[in-house]
């Protein structure tokens, strides 16, 4: 990996010789500092000034779309988008088009669709050339250099210089070959899995970056997967089935529940897993809460509930599910065989556990589908949200509950999702120790 270091202040030089080249912005610095010998790019987002080049300059200017005549030295034309991408084939001809040594494109990536146009521009275009996604949907673009096909990639010393770059010192560490996995979902603000998994990678040696992929659809995530040769992507809100039509083989557990929060990459072949449910009977063995025979009521109808039933049932529960949404609850009623209760109507005195699957207290607010005001001391709960003291735990601990805890089951789904991906386990009390963090 060919790395520039993008300087945002002078003091950042002595940092930046541990890059393979140099950026000086001048609407950044003002002027060009001692760049030690480094191979440096001038970059001109105000006009090109030749008075502000030292003397014997023998670098590389980038003067944006300005075109230069009869300058000794290489040259660089660059467009940036800073509100979307276009196609594939736009970028390409527009940067093959270009009359400077090296092309370069900057736009922002909002979705997996700009993601596979920024790939396809990279194969179409044939001139030297640097092609990059803003935000962090692009991130991955500037550590996929070698697959880009571009010249250089970007790096910041002190502070981003652009949105989406990455810290020259990370950049250095994981290089070209680094393994990338990451989470799409939407929204994704409160996700503890990047912090959970970077801990993962710090703790087994492994050399690698855990991305967040926020986007508002799924369109063409299976193309960048593939093409990023991304390993594995966690799944969550709200695509956990909906993500199913992009995969090409699932597991049993994943193909059982109809939901999947865990994509490995196995040489091109996606196959979706689903390790919410190792998550789930891991927070009810962490509080000694044996499921058999009990009575379980699932709040909710999405994937997490899917998992929950499964879990449950193969443990040797009985399942009742109610939920706000009465089309998705009917039909998960009727797809495993389980009693479904109206919205509000259901009886907590006919129930052991109750467990809440939707996204009350993290993402979204509202009345429960169950009257939480009638639990009792003999009640387990389980919350799967985590990080936040919710309605539910508030009424389950006043009541003297037995509670499992959302992060049980985050922690342990994170660390089934780890050792597919890498094949090393055990990352389970290191991943909770990230979320009592």
């Amino acid at each position: 990996m060919k790395i520039c270091a993008s300087l945002g202040r002078p003091s950042d030089m002595q940092e930046a010789l541990g890059a393979d080249m140099v950026e000086v912005r001048t609407d950044i610095l003002g002027s060009v500092p001692d760049t030690k010998g480094m191979e440096t790019v001038v970059t001109f987002r105000d006009g090109f000034d030749a008075s502000l080049l030292p003397e014997g300059f023998s670098g590389i200017i980038d003067a944006g779309t300005e075109k230069l005549h009869d300058v000794p030295f290489r040259t660089i034309c660059s467009v940036h988008d800073y509100d979307k991408t276009p196609s594939g084939q736009t970028i390409s001809r527009t940067l093959n088009a270009m009359s400077s040594d090296i092309s370069k494109g900057a736009y922002m990536v909002r979705n997996f669709e700009d993601l596979a146009h920024l790939l396809e521009a990279s194969r179409d275009t044939k001139k030297e050339h640097v092609i990059l996604g803003m935000g962090a949907l692009g991130t991955v673009t500037r550590i996929r250099q070698r697959i880009m096909g571009n010249s250089f990639t970007f790096a910041y010393v002190s502070e981003p210089t652009a949105p989406g770059q990455l810290s020259l010192r990370e950049m250095r560490k994981l290089g070209d070959e680094c393994m990338i996995t990451g989470i799409v979902g939407d929204p994704l603000e409160h996700s503890r899995s990047p912090a959970m998994h970077a801990a993962a990678y710090a703790a087994s040696g492994v050399n690698g970056k855990y991305l967040i992929f926020r986007s508002p659809s799924l369109a063409r995530i299976e193309d960048c997967i593939r093409g990023y040769d991304v390993r594995g992507i966690n799944v969550t809100i709200p695509y956990k089935e909906s993500i199913l039509g992009h995969l090409d083989v699932l597991d049993a557990d994943a193909e059982k529940a109809g939901a999947v929060n865990t994509i490995v990459n196995e040489s091109g072949r996606l196959k979706g897993y689903n390790t919410d449910i190792h998550g789930i009977e891991a927070a009810f063995k962490n509080i000694k809460c044996q499921m058999k025979g009990k009575r379980v009521l699932v709040m909710g109808s999405g994937g997490a509930a899917r998992a929950c039933i499964i879990a449950s049932m193969r443990n040797g529960a009985e399942v009742s599910i109610t939920g706000r949404n009465s089309l998705t609850v009917s039909r998960l009623s009727s797809e495993f065989g389980i009693e479904s209760i109206g919205n509000g109507l259901a009886d907590l005195s006919k129930h052991d556990i109750l467990v809440n699957s939707t996204p009350i207290g993290m993402y979204g607010e509202g009345d429960y589908p169950a009257d939480i005001r009638a639990l009792r001391g003999e009640h387990t709960v389980l919350d799967m949200v985590y990080g936040a003291e919710t309605e539910l735990i508030r009424e389950a601990t006043s009541k003297g509950c037995r509670i499992a805890r959302g992060e049980d089951m985050l922690a342990m789904q994170g660390a089934r999702a780890f050792e597919l991906w890498t094949g090393i386990s055990g990352m389970f009390d290191v991943m909770m120790a990230e979320i009592r963090s």
